[in-house]
């Protein structure tokens, strides 16, 4: 994920490096349930069919027969972890408890799943036409799927209330992996350090991380390439890509925050 934030009077851009697989998917449903979000509350026919077109993307993303497992075991180990916090007299336990609550309707909606994630949309034969059409350039024109553009003639609130419909079945995977991430992300710890001449190396020392932050300055207009294991973190930034010049790492020092995430 990429963030800018606004910092006196220069912008920090932030990048997010996923370093587990689990984490990798995690932001993948984040950024495909965040842009469903956004397309289903416009109201142009166009925008409802990007909004379809990410519900298939999902289909196939989550479509993992291990991820419902995944999420409900990490949920039951976050949940043990924070539940041996209750007697913390440094944890606020209104808070505690409004976490604990969010991990438990979570963890139950997904036990309340039923058959393969998307099964709703893969019986809806309507709808896998589409999905069928829709992976040709211009295959989901007036002339190829007439009852689609019937649809599309429809008023936003009707199309809004049918995408929701259609959704609803798949919500609580975004509910889980929004508490994940939240939890995973407020784990962090943050340190400032000097990549000279764009080049940072730092020994883990055999310890794992699930996310890692990188963070500076906007003005620089630098990219970071990282890679990482439990032996070695390697950062490298490089000028931003422009037209077909091939990026090259900076000669100068680039400044950063490093932030490592790790339930």
């Amino acid at each position: 994920m990429l963030q800018a934030v606004e910092k006196g009077r220069s912008a920090v851009i932030s990048f997010e490096f996923p370093v587990t697989e689990r984490t990798r998917i995690l932001l993948r449903l984040e950024y495909l349930y965040g842009r469903l979000a956004y397309f289903i509350g416009k109201d142009h026919p166009h925008d409802h069919h990007a909004a379809l077109q990410v519900l298939f993307e999902l289909m196939e993303t989550a479509s993992r027969a291990d991820l419902k497992a995944d999420l409900l075991q990490e949920l039951e180990r976050q949940k043990q972890m924070l539940e041996a916090l209750r007697d913390n007299p440094n944890v606020a336990e209104e808070t505690l408890e409004g976490v604990l609550e969010e991990i438990e309707r979570a963890s139950s909606q997904l036990l309340a799943l039923t058959g393969k994630f998307g099964q709703n949309l893969r019986e809806n034969e309507w709808l896998m036409a589409i999905k069928q059409r829709a992976g040709i350039p211009g295959g989901t024109c007036q002339f190829d799927l007439p009852s689609y553009h019937l649809w599309q003639q429809r008023s936003a609130e009707v199309r809004r209330q049918d995408l929701r419909r259609w959704a609803a079945p798949l919500m609580p995977t975004a509910d889980a992996a929004e508490i994940l991430l939240h939890l995973l992300r407020d784990s962090g710890k943050t340190y400032h350090y000097v990549a000279r001449k764009g080049a940072f190396q730092q020994m883990s020392g055999g310890k794992v991380v699930q996310l890692i932050q990188v963070a500076y300055d906007d003005n620089l207009e630098l990219l970071p390439e990282l890679s990482a294991n439990k032996y070695a973190l390697n950062i490298r930034f490089v000028n931003a890509v422009t037209g077909e010049t091939r990026p090259r790492q900076t000669e100068q020092d680039v400044e950063f925050q490093l932030t490592n995430c790790k339930f």
